[in-house]
C-alpha cells in the first residue's frame, strides 16, 4: 500500500512516498480503509523532530482518519501512522461517522473541533456574556472556535488573522469584529495558538479575572519567562491546554463530538474545509500549511 515516511528530520522534504505492507490488526484493534486522513500543524513537529523519539524512525505521520473497517462502518479514529491508505486503531478509539458528513468536516471536527471545545469548555470555562479573543481565527480551530464561543454564549467575539481575507472569513463566521492590539476592551478569554509578540500582547491585554489559554507556538519563538507577580498584578492567569492527556479522560473525546456532530448536522456550525491533496503530495500540504498558505481543514485523500 502507498504511505507516507520520513527516515530523518527535517522540513517537508523528508516526506516520501514508499510502498509498504499492509498493518495487521492485533488483539483490540480494528483494520480501516482510509478514506481521508487530516493535516495538523502537530504533523510538522513530528517531522522536524521536536515532538519525536529519533529511535522511531523511520516513521509514518498522521494522527486521524476518517474510513471503513472491514464490516463496513464508517468511523473517525485517533491513530498512528495515518498518512497511508490502511491504518489500524484500536476499536475502543473508534467514533462512528454519520454518512451525511463528508470527510473534510468530519476530519475537521475530530481534533480541531474538540480542541476548539475544550479550550472554551475545559480550559477557560467561558462564561455567559464575556469577551472572548481568537487567535488565528481562520484556522482549523480558531474558525471553530469563533463559532462556538458565539454558541456557548460569549458576549463579543474578537478574531485576529494574519491577512484581510482570513479576517473576512471569521467576520463571516459570527466575529463581531478584528482583533488589534490594543484592544478596545479588556478581554475575559483569550486563546492563542501563536505564540510570540501575539502571547505578550495578549497577557497585557486581559481583564481582572481573565484567562489567556495558550495551546501552541506556531511563531516558533522562545517565550519569555513568566513572571507570576506579574499575574498577580494583572489579576489574571495563563492556562496551559494540551489535547492529547485531555482525551484521555472519561468522555473527553465522545461528549464533545457527540455535541459537534448535531450542531453541525443542525447548520449551526460550519467546519472550513481547506484544500485536499493527494496523500502522495503531503511535503506541498506540509509546505503550504507552514506557510499560512491554508485555511481551515487540510486533508490528504489516498
Amino acid at each position: 500500500m502507498l504511505a507516507i515516511r520520513f527516515d530523518r528530520f527535517g522540513g517537508p522534504e523528508v516526506l516520501t512516498p514508499v510502498d509498504v505492507p499492509a498493518p495487521v490488526p492485533g488483539p483490540g484493534e480494528v483494520l480501516i480503509t482510509v478514506e481521508a486522513a487530516g493535516v495538523n500543524f502537530a504533523d510538522t513537529l513530528q517531522v522536524d523532530g521536536s515532538y519525536l523519539d529519533p529511535s522511531l524512525l523511520p516513521y509514518i505521520p498522521g494522527s486521524e482518519v476518517v474510513g471503513r473497517t472491514e464490516d463496513g462502518r464508517r468511523v473517525l479514529a485517533k491513530v498512528g501512522h495515518g498518512y497511508a491508505e490502511q491504518v489500524v486503531a484500536k476499536e475502543s478509539a473508534l467514533v462512528e461517522a454519520p454518512e451525511e458528513l463528508d470527510a473534510p468536516r468530519a476530519l475537521a471536527l475530530l481534533m480541531q473541533g474538540v480542541t476548539a471545545w475544550h479550550l472554551l469548555r475545559s480550559a477557560a470555562r467561558l462564561q455567559a456574556g464575556e469577551s472572548v479573543v481568537v487567535h488565528s481565527a481562520a484556522g482549523g480551530v480558531g474558525s471553530l472556535a469563533v463559532q462556538l464561543a458565539r454558541e456557548f454564549g460569549a458576549g463579543r467575539v474578537l478574531a485576529q488573522a494574519s491577512t484581510p481575507e482570513k479576517e473576512r472569513l471569521a467576520l463571516e463566521l459570527g466575529a463581531d469584529e478584528v482583533a488589534r492590539y490594543p484592544l478596545p476592551l479588556r478581554a475575559d478569554v483569550i486563546l492563542d495558538a501563536a505564540g510570540g509578540g501575539l502571547f505578550d500582547h495578549a497577557l497585557g491585554s486581559l481583564a481582572d479575572f481573565g484567562r489567556l489559554v495558550t495551546y501552541g507556538n506556531a511563531s516558533r519563538t522562545a517565550f519569555a519567562a513568566l513572571d507570576p507577580a506579574r499575574l498577580s498584578r494583572l489579576n489574571a492567569a495563563v492556562v496551559g491546554f494540551w489535547l492529547r492527556p485531555t482525551l484521555a479522560r472519561p468522555e473527553g473525546l465522545r461528549v464533545p463530538l457527540e455535541e459537534l456532530f448535531a450542531l453541525t448536522l443542525k447548520g449551526r456550525l460550519r467546519p472550513v474545509t481547506g484544500a485536499e491533496y493527494p496523500l502522495a503530495e503531503a511535503a506541498r500540504a506540509h509546505t503550504d500549511l507552514m506557510e499560512r498558505r491554508t485555511t481551515g481543514k487540510v486533508v490528504l485523500r489516498p
